[in-house]
């Protein structure tokens, strides 16, 4: 039996992935420019780099990101897990099909309406209680509550497809719920943990429609001073930008699956001498 790919389809599968990264391979090459225009070659240098190093703007727009991004990434974690959890483990309970519908909404909003409807609130709260002003914080709650949705999403499709009989085991060892739910289920859903993380962090790092509209004063994210520069036309320092971001995502992404990987091992590993 022939399993091999049919060469329409290896034809069509190159030219996605072509379409996908032939264009970050251009832009990592462009932030090696050394002419001031984007699109025209001027010779290899590290200029860009260079400049981007002493470019005061950048640098804090980039750890104002990385900050925001760290903290909402984590909190979107603890809320999408906790409801998760709640959606798998309690099959009954009023305001079920509430909180069901209130973790898909935001997968399917649409950006703006998100970022208005935030606004409003973040405006009406102001007046009636004084908190939040917009600054980070009003940055940081707006991308905890689209993060958790992806969150909840992801870790409810691992934990439906976890064994609760290993748990009920530890519980007739002795443990408690909660530790029993610690030590058995808690690392086959790791991996997924892991993955919303990642998935939540790249979210916050790259929004740009929900942050404008809710951001304030001396809180512009990385995004938010790129687009103002791209306005203006593309520079090598733009580029430059890009590149790092690009190998800092690659280098999480491969440490992340290399731990994913392990992980895995151990945990087969674990089964074969539990079955012997």
């Amino acid at each position: 039996m022939d399993n091999r790919m049919p060469t329409p389809l290896i034809t069509v599968l190159c030219l996605g992935i072509a379409f996908l990264y032939v264009p970050i391979l251009v832009l990592i090459g462009y932030s090696f420019n050394g002419s001031e225009l984007g699109s025209v070659w001027g010779g290899f240098s590290t200029h860009w780099y260079v400049a981007l190093m002493h470019d005061v703007q950048i640098r804090k727009a980039a750890w104002l990101s990385l900050q925001i991004a760290f903290a909402s990434s984590t909190g979107a974690l603890v809320i999408g897990t906790l409801a998760s959890i709640a959606l798998v483990r309690i099959p009954k309970f009023h305001g079920r099909f509430l909180l069901a519908g209130m973790i898909n909404a935001p997968l399917v909003m649409p950006e703006i309406i998100t970022g208005i409807t935030q606004l409003l609130l973040f405006v009406s709260m102001l007046q009636l209680i004084g908190w939040p002003a917009r600054g980070v914080t009003t940055v940081i709650l707006s991308h905890v509550a689209f993060c958790a949705a992806y969150v909840a999403v992801t870790v409810q499709s691992r934990l439906q497809s976890a064994d609760l009989s290993l748990e009920e085991a530890a519980m007739d060892l002795g443990a408690t719920r909660t530790r029993a739910f610690f030590d058995t289920t808690l690392p086959i859903i790791a991996p997924a943990l892991m993955s919303s993380w990642l998935l939540s962090f790249t979210l916050s790092l790259d929004d740009l429609v929900i942050s404008s509209f809710v951001s304030g004063p001396r809180s512009s994210t990385l995004p938010m001073v790129i687009y103002s520069k791209v306005k203006l036309g593309v520079s090598p320092d733009v580029n430059a930008m890009a590149s790092l971001i690009i190998a800092a995502v690659g280098a999480c992404v491969i440490t992340a699956s290399i731990l994913m990987r392990r992980a895995e091992r151990s945990r087969a590993m674990e089964t074969q001498l539990a079955g012997m």
